[in-house]
């Protein structure tokens, strides 16, 4: 009778075992998504050398989980295709005009794969001055004053998101350099708690961006009339413009409360960034639904960072 028990026993442990097996081996593998970003490799410190960067350098992370890097490709030569838009708030002072000599200079001096826009932000959308075109010095004759008034529902952040929902698809890098003061004149909420207060359309420009793969670079500069001359409004605004730049992955540029003396430097250092740009592709894991999936970057290659997007797009698995 003992032996027969202990029979039985392993012939269940067998079953049991071959269960497992049986299911483990009928395990689905994860379903992921490609996607591409446009990464910005920044060197630590002033004049130094750009380290080599390589594909098997680059973690890009999903919650705990590293995702496999299938793309790290310079945008130079054949890749070097960039689309980029410059977006001025018509709400500045005229005073911006006595920038214009540096904007010309650093429109004109962009590649010829560089296809360059300009708009005026008014009424919460954009009136287009040039479409995309490699004829640079085109754009730069196109540049005006800014009116000194954003219209009746005047918003640089639905303004932003105008012009995303109207750009022609595209390969190339899609970047936009937003000059603005970042104060939402139609959207006043006045909440003097003591707490700095973000526009929600903020975060709904930044959503379109992360959505559509563009970068947003914003430069401050001095707005009109009794917001632009209101600390409180200033430092909101400004606030707003850095938060949408740093979720796109871009640059946001401003010296205090005040406008720039010049924004040469700002313009140089913007030129820094488009030079060393990489086009990076992973494979990233679904939701159940289609959205932004929040996404991280780095590399153990010292000296340099990473700058991106926060989430990228990823479609339903």
């Amino acid at each position: 009778m003992r032996k027969f028990q202990v029979h039985r026993i392993a012939a269940a442990l067998a079953l049991s075992l071959l269960g497992l097996i049986a299911s483990y081996a009928g395990e689905k593998p994860t379903v992921t998504t490609p996607v591409q970003r446009t990464v910005t490799l920044r060197v630590l410190g002033d004049d130094k050398r750009v380290p080599e960067v390589n594909r098997e350098d680059v973690i890009v992370n999903q919650g705990k989980d590293r995702l496999r890097v299938t793309g790290w490709t310079a945008a130079r030569g054949e890749h070097a295709g960039l689309e980029l838009f410059i977006l001025i708030d018509d709400a500045s002072h005229a005073n911006l005009a006595s920038q214009y000599n540096d904007l010309r200079e650093f429109i004109n001096s962009q590649p010829t794969t560089t296809s360059i826009g300009l708009g005026y932000m008014r009424n919460g959308g954009v009136q287009i001055a040039q479409n995309f075109t490699t004829d640079h010095d085109q754009v730069a004759k196109a540049l005006r004053l800014p009116l000194g008034s954003s219209g009746a529902y005047g918003s640089p952040y639905l303004s932003a998101i105008d012009l995303m929902n109207r750009w022609p698809e595209t390969t190339h890098r899609r970047e936009v350099m937003m000059i603005t003061d970042g104060i939402d004149r139609a959207r006043r909420v006045r909440n003097y708690s003591g707490f700095l207060y973000t526009n929600p359309d903020v975060d709904s420009a930044g959503v379109v961006a992360q959505r559509t793969g563009t970068i947003i670079h914003t430069v401050f500069t001095r707005g009109v009339g009794r917001l632009g001359r209101n600390f409180w409004e200033i430092t909101n605004g400004q606030n707003g413009m850095a938060k949408l730049s740093d979720q796109t992955g871009g640059e946001s540029y401003y010296l205090g409360t005040s406008g720039p003396v010049s924004i040469k430097p700002y313009l140089e250092d913007l030129q820094k960034t488009l030079d060393n740009q990489y086009l990076l592709e992973f494979h990233a894991v679904p939701g159940k639904k289609a959205g932004l999936q929040p996404v991280k970057l780095n590399t153990e290659v010292a000296g340099v960072e990473l700058n991106t997007a926060d989430s990228v797009w990823v479609e339903a698995r």
